[in-house]
């Protein structure tokens, strides 16, 4: 900040690209919290950089934030061996912007994010910067310090390991309105017969409770089974429990408040109409970003 309390250049640079820098240390952590961090950390870093040097700022952002969530993404992965229960992504409430955009749209939405989470921290970093924000190949080399053609490759088996994981296209906004509808009237009715109706016969639901709420310890899967857990606990919830409807991640969710405070977030999957994969996440920590927009860019 200069003295007459106008930003500086660098501060300047790093603010016009700090939604982008976001995105990509999110998309490559899953975690908003650690995102975070990481542009914190990109700040520090950048502050320290002669900036008339520096000939493509955003570039130069970009190699810093990656390479900072690198170094993040490979504690995270020994903190997550230890994890209690499923693992999911934090959920952000985001603007309708980021739907208008389908390819940002998708990058973040849980499903890929999931995938994403199977990939090697190097491969990760390279089809994120390759397939969502399109850098060219000696970009991301300097990035993550690997020749262009290194990159290539690695690009080249990130995409492979992707294309053999990635969920099928999902259907039309209605169609996932209409299941998160069907979902809500159960929860606030105690009627499972409208989410027995969309229900697909190998659904699967997940929760995320980080053994601090309460939540399945391992996926579930089949409509039986599912149902059965949910009239489990629907009869406690009925008249205590309002949901939301809200866009998460770029897609249709629900935030479910228990008496006034927020106790979940739900987001679906959904193929041929069908709800194909549930994903609840209650555990608190992560629960902090869907109150608030935030901002996503590429």
């Amino acid at each position: 900040m200069r003295e007459d309390g106008h930003p500086d250049t660098a501060t300047s640079a790093f603010v016009a690209h700090r939604n982008l820098l976001f995105t990509v240390a999110y998309e490559m952590l899953g975690s908003a919290a650690d995102a975070e961090d990481v542009l914190q950390e990109t700040w520090l870093r950048w502050s320290g950089v002669d900036i008339d040097t520096v000939r493509d700022r955003r570039a130069y952002l970009v190699r810093i934030t990656t390479r900072q969530a690198l170094t993040r993404m490979r504690t995270l992965g020994r903190r997550r061996e230890s994890y209690v229960g499923p693992w999911l992504p934090e959920p952000l409430l985001t603007a309708p912007d980021v739907a208008e955009d389908v390819e940002l749209a998708e990058s973040v939405s849980m499903a890929m994010l999931l995938v994403l989470e199977t990939l090697a921290p190097m491969e990760r970093a390279v089809f994120v910067l390759r397939e969502v924000f399109a850098l060219a190949y000696d970009e991301i080399g300097d990035a993550v310090g690997r020749s262009p053609a290194a990159v290539r490759q690695i690009a080249h088996r990130a995409r492979a390991h992707v294309a053999a994981r990635r969920p099928r296209e999902t259907t039309s906004e209605a169609e996932t309105t209409a299941a998160l509808a069907a979902f809500r009237r159960a929860v606030e009715t105690g009627n499972l017969q409208d989410l027995l109706d969309i229900l697909a016969p190998n659904v699967v639901a997940l929760a995320d409770g980080g053994g601090v709420a309460k939540a399945m310890p391992r996926p579930v899967v089949g409509a039986d089974k599912v149902a059965r857990l949910l009239s489990a606990g629907l009869p406690e919830l009925v008249g205590h429990m309002a949901a939301e409807p809200v866009r998460l991640n770029g897609s249709p969710a629900l935030l479910l408040r228990h008496e006034g405070k927020i106790d979940a977030v739900v987001a679906v999957r959904i193929e041929d109409g069908l709800v194909t994969t549930l994903y609840t996440v209650r555990n608190p920590e992560k629960l902090s970003r869907v109150e608030r927009e935030t901002a996503l860019s590429r």
